[in-house]
């Protein structure tokens, strides 16, 4: 009778690469390629990243911070208010992208009287500050159809809708809405309220 070795052997077995298995490596390969495009597709065509310059929207936003835009939402929808847009003062190309929040949309009536912004008579939630100069919402002004009342949340610091070069901002002005922060001083990522 013969025993088979069990001992040590120095011989390896290949292995055999199998149809079915070269076939997943490829539909991984596949699958990841294609979701790096569609994403690249997607932020080229639909997104937009800058940012923000200056401190006209502390706390929620710092200068420098870099931020990402969504720039197909407005093809869809019209701005609310409370939504933080960018926008390009005057359709000025040659501008820096500004970055503020909407107070007032078509058919609001707002003024600013004793610090305080009024929006159809009541006293704004986005606004919250003490906003030393009205400009020229220190008259009532009633936004027409396509435009908005912009103003940064930290008034004191902005250059916004307040201002006569700039005035109220047209919607085909407006980039889009700011949806994402990518980084920001002790708050880290995170959407943008």
């Amino acid at each position: 009778m013969s025993k088979k070795n069990k001992g040590l052997s120095f011989y390896k077995r290949r292995k055999k690469i199998s149809p079915a298995m070269v076939r997943e490596v490829f539909t991984w390969i596949f699958g990841i390629l294609a979701s790096v495009f569609i994403a690249t597709v997607l932020v080229i065509f639909f997104g937009m990243s800058t940012n923000v310059v200056g401190a006209s929207m502390e706390p929620a936003l710092y200068n420098g911070q870099q931020i990402f835009v969504n720039r197909f939402l407005y093809v869809l929808f019209s701005p609310q208010r409370g939504d933080v847009v960018v926008f390009l003062p005057n359709g000025n190309e040659n501008a820096h992208y500004y970055v503020k929040r909407v107070v007032a949309v078509p058919g609001d009536h707002l003024v600013i009287k004793d610090g305080i912004l009024y929006v159809n008579g009541v006293e704004s939630e986005w606004v919250t500050g003490y906003i030393s100069d009205p400009g020229i919402a220190e008259n009532e002004i009633t936004m027409e159809s396509g435009e908005f009342f912009c103003i940064g949340d930290n008034p004191g610091n902005s250059e916004d809708s307040r201002s006569a070069n700039i005035g109220p901002v047209k919607e085909a002005d407006i980039i889009g809405k700011v949806w994402f922060r990518a980084k920001c001083n002790e708050q880290g990522m995170g959407f943008v309220k």
